[in-house]
């Protein structure tokens, strides 16, 4: 057909034939005539929302509920004795779910989509030096952030300062100085993380690396009889940075690493940065204790009178504005990171500003519940459960139990904590999905679950061990972490990566306060120095028992490799 040249002028005549013309207000009459859209009634709310609600509300209660009732049944039962405050309690455990509902749903839909987004744009656009500062400052950010910080304020009342002073001084005036120690240390892990997978290093070697190192840094600070009350503390807040701001943030972050360096064909390449995560806080506070035990006695600081009763430290206004304090510095890095630097707009901001509300209202309900709820629970357990084998530390009643049967009782009761936490952790759950599907299914999910929930659980009775008998605690982390390098060098990289990571998972924001208010309530009744140390045990204990689950499957299926091929 050949082309034909016409005047545009001819064009717009020919065209404006069928042009039709509507008056503005026949379209306005039009709309005001169409039938009005339908309102929502409460059945129709219902139905929307009870699906939503529903499932993430399941996984708290999976969480929470089975933990509380365990402690109230164990002292009904075992120790004969009733739960104080109780309508007190059962508030502050309902507000710790709910809030923990809001929260995790805060950080997916308001926090996470930026930490990937920057994870996966940043290096192909900045410089590795920028990039490694972000992953500095996302670091320290998440761990203020993180919910299980708050336990550790808990912990300064049950410390005698003559016992030990410094271990006082860094739970109340230099509490500072402990957080930045932690988030300088969570810093400097992500950081070394982000290199580890730019580069592809093995987890195995940075392992065998960093913790002989820090076992002996332990070792010489048990020497010190002022670092000595301290081990607990540092080793602990290894096991508290890994909840659920930091893992899924820096997971985040990792996995948009990986996919832009290409590595992300490997199902595990995020994992890794949560051990790091845990190793290097101690490394820190054990470093910043060290600086203040060198400056004498003239360091001590006076502790703290009460605070005053004006409406900023009266709840609910103090938990509100702690949580602002914790969530805006880590939204705003990653905004201004988004805006500045990647220069890209926020997508779908109605859904950014609904996460980020319910993460500060999360956050706000689970610091009202933790010291009503959990924490309470905990220390009532932990005081009282010694009567099982000595008498009552405040009545002088009989024991109910001989001594060896008092005593089994009180691990049995540990191994059970620790447990039936772990099996409750929605983060474990996720992973063993993960595992399954990456080996194929030789290492099954639910082996996964009960490996990590059967060396968490040791670890608790371990860690109560060393609280009733003053076990030191250095030599037990030296015996622990040993075998666990072991068995490192033993395994292949995957199982490595799997096994180091599992230690982190396990701690939440209910396993954390709930130990730690169980060996606080420990140690004030049996007045031992201190209650750390449950948590560092409850870290080494799933490493071995990963490990060793590991090896012990791929022997078993390397024999059935080899009698299929004969």
């Amino acid at each position: 057909m050949s082309e034909r040249e016409i005047r545009y002028g001819t064009y717009l005549g020919a065209i404006k034939r069928h042009k039709r013309q509507v008056n503005f207000s026949a379209i306005l009459e039009a709309e005001r005539l169409r039938p009005a859209r339908p309102r929502l009634r409460a059945v129709d709310l219902h139905r929307l929302l009870t699906p939503y609600i529903s499932v993430r509300l399941a996984e708290q209660l999976r969480a929470v509920v089975p933990l509380a009732l365990l402690l109230i049944v164990f002292q009904a039962l075992a120790l004969r004795t009733s739960l104080l405050d109780t309508q007190t309690v059962v508030l502050g455990i309902l507000a710790v779910i709910v809030g923990l509902m809001f929260f995790m749903e805060g950080v997916k839909r308001g926090l996470m989509p930026f930490a990937e987004n920057v994870g996966f744009h940043m290096p192909g656009r900045m410089h590795p030096s920028v990039l490694l500062g972000f992953s500095l400052l996302l670091g320290g950010a998440a761990t203020f952030a993180e919910p299980a910080i708050g336990a550790l304020q808990a912990a300064a009342d049950a410390i005698s300062s003559e016992r030990a002073p410094w271990l006082k001084q860094l739970l109340g005036p230099y509490a500072l100085w402990l957080v930045l120690a932690v988030a300088t240390g969570v810093g400097l892990a992500v950081s070394l993380g982000m290199l580890r997978l730019m580069f592809g290093w093995q987890l195995k070697r940075l392992v065998m690396i960093i913790v002989p190192p820090t076992l002996l840094l332990t070792v010489w600070a048990a020497q010190q009889p002022a670092l000595a009350p301290i081990i607990g503390l540092a080793w602990d807040c290894g096991a508290i940075t890994t909840g659920p701001v930091t893992v899924p943030l820096v997971l985040a972050v990792g996995v948009g690493v990986a996919a832009s360096t290409g590595r992300s064909d490997n199902p595990l390449s995020g994992f890794g940065i949560v051990t790091l995560a845990s190793l290097f806080p101690i490394v820190g506070v054990l470093s910043v204790a060290t600086y203040l035990t060198a400056q004498g006695e003239s360091a001590l600081l006076p502790m703290a009178a009460d605070a005053p009763d004006d409406w900023l430290t009266k709840s609910p206004f103090a938990e509100i504005l702690g949580a602002f304090r914790a969530i805006v510095p880590l939204l705003l890095l990653l905004v201004l990171v988004q805006l500045l630097l990647l220069r890209r707009r926020i997508r779908e901001g109605s859904v950014f500003a609904y996460g980020v509300t319910l993460a500060v209202a999360g956050m706000a309900l689970f610091n009202l519940g933790l010291t009503a709820g959990l924490v309470t629970l905990g220390e009532q357990a932990g005081v009282n459960v010694p009567w099982t084998f000595s008498p009552h530390w405040q009545t002088g009643a009989p024991a109910l139990y001989p001594f060896a049967l008092g005593i089994a009782v009180t691990l049995m009761f540990a191994f059970t904590v620790g447990y039936g936490a772990t099996i409750a952790e929605p983060a474990l759950n996720a992973m063993g999905m993960t595992v399954e599907n990456l080996t194929d299914g030789a290492f099954r999910k639910r082996q996964l679950l009960h490996a990590v929930a059967v060396g968490v659980g040791c670890g608790a009775a371990l860690g109560v061990s060393r609280i009733l008998f003053d076990l030191p605690l250095w030599l037990l982390l030296v015996l622990g972490y040993t075998l666990a390098l072991g068995l490192t060098i033993l395994s292949r990289e995957e199982l490595v990566n799997l096994a180091w990571d599992s230690a982190g998972v396990t701690t939440g924001p209910v396993t954390v306060p709930l130990l730690m208010a169980l060996g606080i309530g420990l140690g004030h009744a049996v007045e031992a120095v201190d209650g750390f140390g449950i948590l560092a045990m409850c870290s080494v204990g799933p490493i071995v028992s990963v490990l060793a689950t590991g090896l012990w499957i791929d022997i078993k299926t390397r024999g059935r490799f080899r009698r299929r091929t004969a």
